[in-house]
This record gives C-alpha cells, structure tokens and sequence, in this order.
C-alpha cells in the first residue's frame, strides 16, 4: 500500500474534535466533552476523533517563569496540566466511546505518552511546523500524521511534506488560517486548490476557527476536495465562558449535517465521467427531436447530405421506434416509402440500428 493510500484510508471524512483549552485542566470537564460530542458523532455515523493537547508541564515551561501570571500561554499552560493518569483515563473513555484517539503534543516528552497510550494519530500544532526535534521524534512514533499550514512558509510545508513522504509516513495538510477566531473574509479556502494540486501524496484537510457559520465553510471545503476536517470543541459548564471559534454539541451537528449535504450535492468520482441514472435518461429523451418527413419519400432512397434539409425536418415529440436528431447519417438507405410528415422508424432503414437486436431495443423503449 502507498504511503498515499494509506494517508487517504486514514483521513478520508475524518473530523477531528479537538478539546479547547486542554478542557481546562479539569477531568470530568473532559469526559463530559468526551460524552457529549461522542453522541454527537454516533447520531450522526461519521469518523471521528476527539484529540487531546500534550505537555510535560514541568519541562515545557522554564522553572524561572512559571510564576509570570502576566504572560498569557504560560499561565493558561500551567492552569490547565493534567496528570498522565488522567490523561489516560480520557484516551480510554474516547475509545470507549467509539472515536479514534489522537493528541497534539508540544515537546519530546508528550511524544512518548503518545506511543504510551497507542493513540491512532499524532499532530503537529502550526507553531512547531519547523520544531525539528520535536518533527524527529513525532516521526520515530510511526503514526499517521497531520499538520496545519497556519501561518508558516512555503519551504516549512514543502520540507515537512518531503520528509514524512521520504519516511514513508502517511500524513494529512490541513490549511489553517491562525487567526482565533476568524472572520469568513480570513478563511482564503482558495488555498485548498493550492494544496491539492502542490501535494497530490498528502490527504487534504482543512482546520478552522470562523464563528459566524458552520456550514458555508464545510460545503466549500468539501467541494474542493478536503476530506478531513477540525474544529475546537467545548461544553458550556462551570461558568466558564465558550471562545467563540469553538463548537458546542448542536454547532456540530449542523456541521456534520453540511457535511453530508456537500456529499450528496457534489456526488462520486471527480476524475471519471458520473453513471447517469435511468430517470436522467427518461427525461433527456423526452426533449430530443425525431426525424420526420418533409416530402414523400420513395422506397430505396438514398438519404445524403446535401439534401438532408430537403427530405427531412426534426421535431417532438420523438416516438418509440422513430429515429432521432442523433442517429441521422449520410449513406444510409430507406428501405420503405416515408409520406409527407410521417416519422422515420427504425425498421424503415437500412442501418446499424435496425441490425443489432439490443440497438433496435433502445430505440424503441425511449420516446412517447
């Protein structure tokens, strides 16, 4: 299998629910979002994976600045650790649940509690797209992984996307505007195309943070081939306020509800031309126009081109067994006289058609 197919089985309409703010630091806060959301994924019969947010606190943030209060994602850091315990009590509750386990980890140490609790897929935050010991480790994890663009270069997403490829290692690009949260002007989904056409190995993905729809952007998305998606999620408890770019249980229902609908609307294969159904045909058919006669025709006639507007005129409606605009060829012969306006049968030609048994079936199972 290769490394691309395997990236496609692994991501394809794959939503990934990600716990906002590490759940707070609050375990039962965590299996709550673990319970909600997981119905709300059953309701609605898709893939899905909660992902959790790992750190070795005690490493991750220098000892002489763990008391700053002042600096925003060193406090938010420290407010919300978790112990590996309880860590592992929320991957075994998500797989109880019947969701795919996965966990953004943000230092060395967070990449062996990955490889601890066996979890299905690893991410990389935006911030560490170019943290090569941290992308080092991640790919001795051997585990599927999944990226964000952000707000990183060119050559970051091109030498991440050559060394998972190299390494052989299935992985998803996921563009991502880091702007939380983000007006539907930021969204720049025309980026999708870029990425898709830049990686065809990669699966497609997009992470979003826009708060004013959840389903504009999932319709687009899908249309333009992202095949997974994700979104913050979080509950409404304990008094603390919902960032606006997070997903509560309903918002996502209506998410995973675009979803389908964009599935339904944009339909199979985009590269090999679609089945066209019965019904298509039947109504198609009853709008072509048949072959009738402009004049008497005798017997034996040789219908050529240069008199075909002579001899000939279309209308509808078109008649079971009659010939249409789409059968008319220069050399064919009549085989019996044609009066003024009659139509041209099947039968009353000397052609392919009236030949061939299951040729001649379909002329006359169509028309009125």
């Amino acid at each position: 299998m290769t490394t691309t197919t395997l990236a496609n089985s692994v991501f394809q309409e794959l939503f990934v629910l990600e716990m906002a703010n590490n759940h707070w630091g609050n375990l039962d806060r965590g299996l709550k979002i673990v319970s909600d959301f997981s119905q709300v994924v059953r309701f609605n019969n898709v893939r899905a994976t909660i992902k959790l947010q790992f750190r070795d606190v005690d490493s991750f943030v220098h000892k002489e600045f763990r008391e700053r209060a002042d600096i925003r994602y060193i406090k938010k850091t420290i407010d919300t650790k978790l112990c590996r315990k309880d860590f592992g009590t929320l991957v075994q509750a998500i797989r109880d649940r019947g969701c795919l386990t996965s966990a953004t980890p943000f230092d060395e140490a967070s990449v062996e509690m990955c490889e601890e609790f066996d979890l299905d897929i690893i991410k990389l935050a935006s911030s560490d797209i170019n943290d090569w010991f941290l992308i080092e480790r991640v790919a001795q994890a051997r585990k599927p992984v999944s990226f964000s663009t952000g707000g990183s270069s060119l050559k970051d997403v091109d030498d991440l996307v050559k060394y998972f490829t190299n390494r052989q290692i299935p992985f998803a690009v996921n563009h991502c505007v880091s702007i939380y949260p983000s007006e539907d002007s930021d969204l720049d989904l025309n980026q999708l195309d870029f990425l898709r056409n830049r990686y065809p190995q990669a699966a497609l993905g997009l992470s979003s943070h826009e708060y004013k729809s959840w389903d504009a952007s999932m319709l687009i998305a899908y249309a333009k081939g992202a095949r997974t998606f994700e979104r913050h999620i979080d509950i409404e408890a304990g008094g603390i306020p919902v960032s606006p770019y997070c997903s509560l249980p309903h918002q996502l229902d209506t998410w995973f509800r675009a979803f389908k609908k964009a599935k339904e609307m944009c339909g199979g294969s985009s590269t090999e031309r679609r089945f066209v159904p019965p019904k298509e045909s039947v109504y198609l058919d009853g709008l072509v126009r048949g072959v009738y006669a402009k004049r008497d025709l005798p017997a034996n006639y040789l219908i050529h081109h240069d008199s075909m507007t002579e001899d000939f005129y279309l209308a509808i409606p078109l008649q079971k067994g009659q010939l249409s605009c789409r059968e008319m060829m220069n050399g064919e012969r009549i085989t019996m006289g044609l009066s003024k306006d009659q139509a041209l049968m099947i039968d009353a030609i000397d052609s392919p058609y009236s030949r061939v048994e299951s040729l001649r079936k379909t002329v006359y199972e169509r028309g009125l």
